[in-house]
C-alpha cells in the first residue's frame, strides 16, 4: 500500500517476528512462562515503526491472538509516533485498518475485527483536527456506501461496527488515552456531534430499512440478522450520546403544566438521562415516523416469530427493544413547541407497544415460571421507569387511559405484585427475574410519588402482598 510506513520489509525478519509472537501467544494460552511471553508481545507494541511486521502478521498468521496483538501494536505505535509520521503514513494506516475489517468481514474471529476497528477509530480521531473536511468526506463516503448495503452484507456489518467504535472513541466516557489536552477531545466531540452524528444515525436507519422486509418475510440469513441488530445497536448508542451543542427552546408554562418534567431526575439504583439531540434531529426522529416504524417492526416481528421461544432473546429483538426503551427518554426541542402535545403522544404511542410485553402481568409471570424468557418483561419495566422519569404522577397515570379503562398506576401495581410474589417464592436464589423487576418497579414508585426513602415503599408493598395472600 502506497504511503504505508516502515520502509522496505525484510521477508525473513517479518516471518521471524510473526513466529515469535505466535509462540508467545501460545505460551500465554497454555499458562506457560507468561512473564517471558508478555515480554515478547510487549516488545512488538513498543518497537519503533513496527507497521510492516504487524501488517505481515495480520495478513499471514493463522493464530487469531497474534493478529489481535498486531492490531493493537499498530495503534500503540501510531499514537506514540504520530509526530514523525507523514500525512500519507497516517491516512494509509487508517485506510488499511478500514479495508482490513471490510475484507475480513466474514471472519469468525470477531474480537480481532473489533480490535482492528477500534484501532482505525482511534487513529482517525487522532488525526481528526489535522485532516481536511474533504479527506474525512472521502473516508465516510465509502463507509456510507457500505452501510447502505451497496458492497454486500459483510462489509455492511463491518462498517456499522466501525462506526460503533468511532462513536465510542469520540465519547469522553469511553475515549482511549492519547496524552493530549482536554481541548483536543472537546473539539473532536463537538465536530462529530454537529457535523456527523445525525448522518450516522440516518445511515443506520437506512441499513435497517433495507433489511427489514427479508427479516419479516423469514427470508433473512445470519448475515442480514447480524447487520440489522448492529444497526439497531448503533442507533441506540448514538441516542445515548451526551448532546451538548443543541439549541433548546425555553420551557413554556403550558408545557410545564402538562405534566412533563423539564430536567433529568436522579434515581437511586438506575441511570436515566434525557435524550435531547435538539431541533435539528426532529425530521429523522419525529416527523419522519421513525419511531412508529421501529415499534411496528418489533410488534410485527414479535408476532411473526411467536412460535420461536428463543426469538425474544435474539440479537435483533434485544437491540430493537433497547432502542425502544431509549426512545422513551426523548425530550426537549426535538419535539415541536406545541405545549408538549407531540411528546405526550410519543409516550402514549410507545406505551401502546410496550404494554404487550408486560400485560397481563399474572399470565406473563406464569409463563416465565414455566420457562419463558423474562427479557421482554424486564425491558417493559425499564420503559415504564423511563416514562415515569419524564412525567408527573398524574400524567404517568393518564398515559395508559387512552387505550385501557384503567391508568398506568393500576398496571404498575399489578406488575409490582407479581414481582414481589416471585421474589418471595425464590428468596433462596441470589438473582431472579422477580427481584430484578422489583428493583426497577420500586424505583418507578419512588419517582412518581417523590419518595425519598425507598425502604418505606418496599415495606409497604411487601406488607400489602402478605395481607392479600
Amino acid at each position: 500500500m502506497q504511503g504505508f510506513p516502515g520502509g522496505a520489509p525484510d521477508p525473513q525478519q517479518l516471518r521471524a517476528t510473526m513466529l515469535a509472537i505466535e509462540q508467545a501467544c501460545s505460551l500465554i494460552q497454555m499458562h506457560m512462562s507468561p512473564a517471558e511471553a508478555e515480554k515478547v508481545i510487549s516488545s512488538l507494541h513498543s518497537a519503533p515503526m513496527p507497521y510492516q511486521a504487524c501488517r505481515f502478521i495480520l495478513e499471514t498468521s493463522v493464530m487469531p491472538n497474534a493478529r489481535f496483538q498486531a492490531a493493537g501494536a499498530i495503534g500503540d505505535a501510531a499514537i506514540r509516533e504520530w509526530g514523525i509520521l507523514s500525512d500519507d503514513n497516517k491516512k494509509s494506516l487508517i485506510v488499511y485498518c478500514l479495508n482490513y475489517v471490510m475484507e475480513h468481514a466474514s471472519s469468525p474471529e470477531g474480537y480481532v475485527q473489533a480490535k482492528v476497528s477500534a484501532v482505525s477509530a482511534r487513529l482517525l480521531k487522532r488525526g481528526w483536527i489535522e485532516f481536511s473536511d474533504q479527506e474525512k468526506a472521502a473516508i465516510f463516503f465509502e463507509i456510507e456506501q457500505s452501510i447502505r448495503g451497496i458492497h454486500g452484507l459483510g462489509r455492511q456489518f463491518a462498517t456499522i461496527n466501525f462506526l460503533e467504535a468511532l462513536v465510542s472513541e469520540f465519547s469522553p466516557a469511553t475515549a482511549s488515552a492519547m496524552c493530549l489536552p482536554k481541548e483536543f477531545h472537546d473539539q473532536c466531540e463537538w465536530s462529530l456531534e454537529v457535523k456527523f452524528l445525525k448522518d450516522f444515525y440516518c445511515w443506520a436507519q437506512a441499513a435497517v430499512f433495507n433489511i427489514a422486509d427479508s427479516i419479516l418475510n423469514g427470508e433473512a440469513g445470519v448475515a442480514e440478522e447480524k447487520a440489522c441488530s448492529a444497526a439497531f445497536r448503533l442507533m441506540f448508542q448514538i441516542l445515548g450520546w451526551n448532546f451538548k451543542h443543541n439549541v433548546e427552546h425555553a420551557n413554556s408554562e403550558a408545557k410545564i403544566n402538562s405534566g412533563l418534567r423539564s430536567d433529568a431526575i436522579n434515581l437511586k439504583k438506575f441511570e436515566r438521562s434525557l435524550v435531547k439531540p435538539g431541533s435539528m434531529w426532529s425530521d429523522i426522529l419525529i416527523s419522519s415516523g421513525h419511531n412508529t416504524w421501529v415499534l411496528n417492526f418489533y410488534t410485527t416481528a414479535r408476532q411473526k416469530f411467536s412460535y420461536d421461544t428463543l426469538w425474544v432473546d435474539s440479537p435483533i429483538a434485544t437491540s430493537c427493544r433497547q432502542l425502544i426503551v431509549q426512545l422513551c427518554s426523548l425530550a426537549g426541542s426535538v419535539f415541536p413547541n406545541d405545549n408538549a402535545d407531540a411528546q405526550i403522544k410519543h409516550l402514549v404511542h410507545i406505551l401502546s407497544a410496550v404494554v404487550l410485553w408486560i400485560e397481563p402481568p399474572d399470565v406473563i409471570a406464569a409463563s416465565i415460571r414455566s420457562g419463558a424468557s423474562e427479557s421482554e418483561f424486564i425491558d417493559g419495566c425499564h420503559a415504564l421507569l423511563s416514562m415515569a422519569s419524564l412525567s408527573t404522577c398524574s400524567l404517568f397515570n393518564n398515559l395508559l387511559k387512552s387505550m385501557r379503562h384503567y391508568g398506568t398506576i393500576n398496571l404498575l401495581s399489578a406488575l409490582t405484585s407479581v414481582a414481589v410474589k416471585s421474589s418471595l417464592d425464590n428468596q433462596n436464589e441470589e438473582e431472579t427475574w422477580g427481584s430484578e423487576a422489583l428493583d426497577i418497579l420500586l424505583e418507578t414508585w419512588n419517582v412518581i410519588l417523590g419518595v425519598l426513602y425507598p425502604s418505606c415503599i418496599s415495606c409497604l408493598i411487601y406488607t400489602c402482598v402478605f395481607l392479600s395472600a
